[in-house]
């Protein structure tokens, strides 16, 4: 499964990343951070639809991304119209890098979520560490043992956590722990396959008191208008955006 695979590659980076700066270290640097101003929540709580833009290099199901844009020129455009940043750091599958992260951090004032496979406490100092905002926590890799504790963990660290599911027995769980922000992916990890009718579905049972965003698939008008039907406070746009000549036009039109 390719889930599992991705799992697996991460704990073999851990060790690496873990050689070079220790667990010690990576903790005392985090807990010497100031944390960014930027509010993930508060990005995309406001009223109106809100956009996270994200930046990839590649991904399993699509291979290497033709981006039409260098990182400076699209992040330039991200900040004249979208909400919030989204930056993959997996390194194997995706082709991102902490470094991407630290990059965007310097030239754009917006909160960014680190999109990564969260498995380690390692990983939300570092995040703090490289200027995140928020980090994702995906149901479908964390026991509940692990969501409860990495929850808290963010919150301590000042770092929203976008919380991610795909089918109801895992939005129970994210609503075990409280979760204020739910992230519902439209692609299955396991094989792959998208289908717009995850969020249509369980938007009838996220509280309203929650943030709702709709991820993955979301790729023409007609997308975007089914899933404001749905009451989603949020997009979390990929692929869509980084084919983009002018993502910042594709952008303001699908919050307008």
């Amino acid at each position: 499964m390719i889930l599992d695979k991705i799992v697996e590659d991460k704990k073999i980076r851990l060790v690496e990343h873990k050689s070079r700066i220790s667990m010690t270290e990576m903790r005392k640097m985090a807990e010497k951070c100031e944390a960014h101003p930027a509010s993930f929540y508060e990005g995309l709580a406001k009223p109106g639809i809100s956009i996270i833009g994200e930046f990839k290099k590649a991904s399993p199901s699509l291979g290497n991304i033709n981006s039409q844009i260098d990182l400076t020129k699209r992040i330039d455009e991200y900040n004249a119209s979208v909400d919030c940043i989204s930056c993959l750091t997996e390194e194997d599958h995706f082709l991102g890098t902490v470094h991407y992260l630290k990059e965007i951090r310097e030239i754009s004032p917006l909160p960014i979520l680190r999109k990564d496979f969260m498995i380690d406490e390692y990983q939300f100092y570092e995040a703090k560490v490289i200027g995140a905002n928020a980090i994702l926590l995906i149901t479908g890799i964390l026991d509940d043992v692990q969501m409860k504790d990495f929850y808290q963990l963010s919150k301590e660290l000042e770092l929203d956590a976008l919380v991610e599911v795909h089918d109801e027995k895992e939005l129970e769980r994210a609503m075990k722990i409280d979760a204020d922000i739910i992230g519902v992916n439209n692609r299955n990890l396991k094989d792959f396959t998208i289908s717009l009718d995850t969020t249509v579905q369980l938007s009838k049972l996220v509280p309203e008191d929650k943030v709702l965003v709709a991820e993955s698939g979301i790729l023409q008008d007609a997308d975007v208008e089914l899933l404001k039907e749905c009451g989603v406070d949020a997009f979390l746009i990929g692929r869509a955006l980084m084919e983009a000549e002018h993502p910042k036009e594709v952008a303001k039109r699908w919050k307008a």
